[in-house]
């Protein structure tokens, strides 16, 4: 879709990637690693040891998780990298793995390169009594089986915008205690929560020893091309997702490894304004599309809004995003290919709203011509 928007000049609004940089500060001590020679070469295998100790303690000041930065953090090419190498060092051959439908794309991928079986948890679409993305927490406990080995969760989540619930939470916790489950957790949205609050799954009882917390710097730095993710988790779950990491990447980003060391000691302040910020574009965007007609949910957290075309005399969410372009201008992405039941997926689209706001408006001046 992003080469759709290129080759029509629309505006693009499908794949979520900011178009500002991060702070100045960050992409400075980029720079100046690489002209000083630190990272050019071969960083260590787990990450440089300064990123390693930044990201042990955003999680002890953030969560109250104390990871030992030697042991149980490991550097990774993005938390795409970080949710392959978990599942190919986790997952054997014929183990489930239960994962929230509509799915991010990579975990079907690899999940299926894992010799994995994938068991969907689609979460339910909004309703007038509950006009919020939500799991079914009662049909995930009934899918658990004896050959369930991960579950797999997303919060804040795309594509939907669902942030858990710490009640949900909480029970998602103590099913994987129950059932003795690993749980992978998703958290590169982590500061982009509008509403509600972000509970980090390795912070509840019980869940420490037995969850994989996946998180990088794309999306809270707006740095999605350096590509730095990280893991934390206990020693033995570490070195599992080592053992395949290492021949996926090896290595990657060494002088972006510094700056994101830098990036994380940014003062508070600079979270509380980027989610401000982006929170007054979700605005923007929900209350624009609202107005041409589009069925708008609440996005809780992300850079996503998912809408439902169906107000629109529309149920073909693939095919009203191959033609938005040559009608309207703009690009989108059809939520039906986040789904294996393709019908409950037909009727939504996905937006993002990490754009300038003179962009956003500029698409939704656009897509009002879907009313004419």
């Amino acid at each position: 879709m992003s080469a759709l928007a290129l080759a029509t000049g629309s505006v693009n609004l499908g794949q979520g990637f900011p178009d500002t940089d991060g702070p100045a500060s960050v992409a400075q001590a980029a720079a100046r690693a690489v002209l000083e020679g630190r990272g050019n070469q071969y960083p260590p295998g787990i990450g440089i040891p300064e990123l390693r100790h930044a990201v042990a303690d955003h999680q002890r000041d953030w969560y109250g998780l104390d990871y030992n930065p030697d042991t149980e953090v490991l550097i990774t090419a993005g938390a795409t990298e970080a949710i392959a190498a978990a599942l190919l060092g986790l997952v054997n051959p014929g183990d489930e793995v239960i994962a929230f439908e509509p799915y991010y794309d990579s975990y079907v991928a690899c999940i299926a390169m894992a010799g994995g079986v994938r068991v969907p948890a689609t979460l339910q679409s909004p309703t007038p009594e509950q006009p919020r993305w939500h799991p079914d927490l009662d049909a995930l406990a009934a899918s658990i089986t004896g050959r369930t080995r991960v579950l797999l969760l997303n919060s804040p989540h795309n594509p939907t915008g669902m942030v858990l619930s710490a009640q949900e939470s909480r029970r998602l916790a103590e099913l994987a205690v129950r059932h003795d489950l690993i749980v992978i957790t998703d958290e590169v949205y982590e500061h982009l929560v509008f509403e509600g609050e972000h509970v980090s799954m390795a912070a509840l009882p019980g869940m420490r020893e037995r969850t994989v917390v996946i998180s990088s710097g794309a999306k809270t730095f707006s740095f999605t091309g350096w590509k730095i993710g990280w893991v934390t988790s206990t020693p033995e779950l570490v070195a599992a997702v080592r053992g395949a990491k290492q021949f996926l990447t090896y290595v990657n980003g060494g002088p972006f490894q510094y700056a994101i060391a830098e990036a994380l000691r940014l003062p508070r302040e600079y979270y509380t304004d980027l989610r401000d910020d982006l929170r007054a574009r979700r605005d923007l965007l929900a209350a624009g599309l609202a107005e041409i007609g589009f069925g708008v949910s609440a996005t809780e957290g992300s850079y996503f809004i998912t809408t439902d075309i169906r107000p629109l005399g529309e149920d073909d969410g693939l095919a009203f995003c191959r033609a938005l372009p040559e009608r309207a201008g703009v690009v989108a992405i059809p939520s039906v290919v986040f789904y294996d039941d393709k019908k409950a997926g037909s009727p939504f689209v996905r937006f993002t709203f990490c754009k300038k706001t003179e962009v956003l408006r500029q698409a939704l001046d656009r897509l009002a011509a879907l009313n004419k």
